[in-house]
């Protein structure tokens, strides 16, 4: 499945931990605040310019450090379309699945750049860079690529339940 050349590069560098993606000042309110500040220590403006269909292609070792769900669920909030590095932290990792964040493993990530228009074929799987050029990434197994497709593991459930799923 190719996906249109839609998505618009965020580029950020390598180590991106969670308190950048959600900082520790703003971790007592909601979702919806805590997104007003991701990632303003290292992109002041990604908060305010950021828009639904965006990726944010990274250096190694995205996600690193703790545990905290809502730096996966701010990316979902603002409506990510996938997180290109060529590492993740693992707990991130498994947070931004459950959550249905597409994240692709990527060697050559960086070989993309700020404000590339790309396309992601999850069938290869392959981000297509703007030259044409097929970037290569790991396989997403079927599962974890259900739950993105079903929004997050919550409403997978859902689903399998015979319930409506949830957009929170």
């Amino acid at each position: 499945m190719t996906v249109p050349a839609t998505h618009r590069v965020w580029r950020l560098g390598p180590d991106i931990d969670t308190d950048l993606l959600a900082p520790g000042h703003a971790m007592k309110h909601g979702i919806d605040r805590i997104a007003q500040h991701c990632l303003e220590a290292v992109r002041p403006e990604f908060a305010h310019e950021v828009r639904p269909g965006d990726v944010i292609v990274a250096g190694p070792n995205f996600g690193i450090g703790s545990s905290r769900e809502q730096a996966a669920a701010v990316l979902v909030k603002m409506g990510i379309a996938a997180v290109i590095a060529p590492a993740f932290g693992g707990l991130y990792f498994r947070n931004a699945f459950n959550l249905g964040l597409l994240l692709l493993t990527c060697a050559e990530a960086e070989a993309l750049g700020e404000g590339d228009r790309i396309a992601i074929d999850i069938a290869t799987p392959a981000v297509i860079a703007p030259d044409g050029m097929r970037l290569a990434c790991e396989s997403v197994p079927v599962f974890l690529m259900d739950m993105v497709r079903a929004g997050g593991l919550m409403n997978q459930l859902r689903q399998r339940a015979g319930k409506e799923p949830t957009n929170a």
